[in-house]
């Protein structure tokens, strides 16, 4: 597979993967070029794994990952000076990635790849370097708390 092949293939699924992992698409698109533009810089390495789009996929987890600690340390900051940033109301997507928020980061990631972009429960695994259990673990875990956080409207009022 040729680098122009692997990135047509794979960038639209991986941004929205990364989408909604981080709740930004630009930011998303963002990581997903940079991790395609390392890729490219290393093609001749690369293209020589058993699963190119593997490597990438891990490279803009990566990014999102370092985008996540990079907005934490910014909000601690804006709280410290007494400002805060409040989200205003949106459509049910934001309710989704609220409650995906909710998710400790690893079930989080779980979720997303395992429904947005069909990796088998082995594959998470392997990429997240843990044992099947533990990503069975997460998925449970984070529908559990999903449910919880996603009931429709008037689901509860009968009680």
């Amino acid at each position: 597979m040729t680098f122009d092949e692997l990135y047509h293939a794979h960038f639209r699924s991986l941004t929205v993967q990364l989408t909604a992992y981080c709740g930004d698409l630009s930011q998303a698109q963002d990581m997903v070029q940079e991790a395609f533009y390392r890729a490219f810089a290393r093609w001749s390495t690369v293209s020589r794994y058993d699963d190119p789009v593997a490597w990438v996929r891990r490279v803009a987890w990566n990014l999102a990952t370092s985008r996540w600690r990079r907005l934490r340390t910014a909000q601690s900051f804006l709280r410290r000076q007494r400002e805060e940033h409040v989200p205003g109301p949106g459509p049910d997507r934001v309710a989704l990635q609220a409650a995906l928020a909710l998710l400790p980061p690893n079930q989080r990631r779980a979720v997303v790849l395992h429904y947005l972009a069909d990796l088998s429960v082995a594959q998470i695994a392997e990429q997240e370097q843990v044992p099947e259990g533990t990503v069975k673990s997460w998925l449970h875990r984070g529908r559990a708390t999903l449910a919880t956080h996603l009931i429709p409207n008037g689901v509860n009022d009968h009680a």
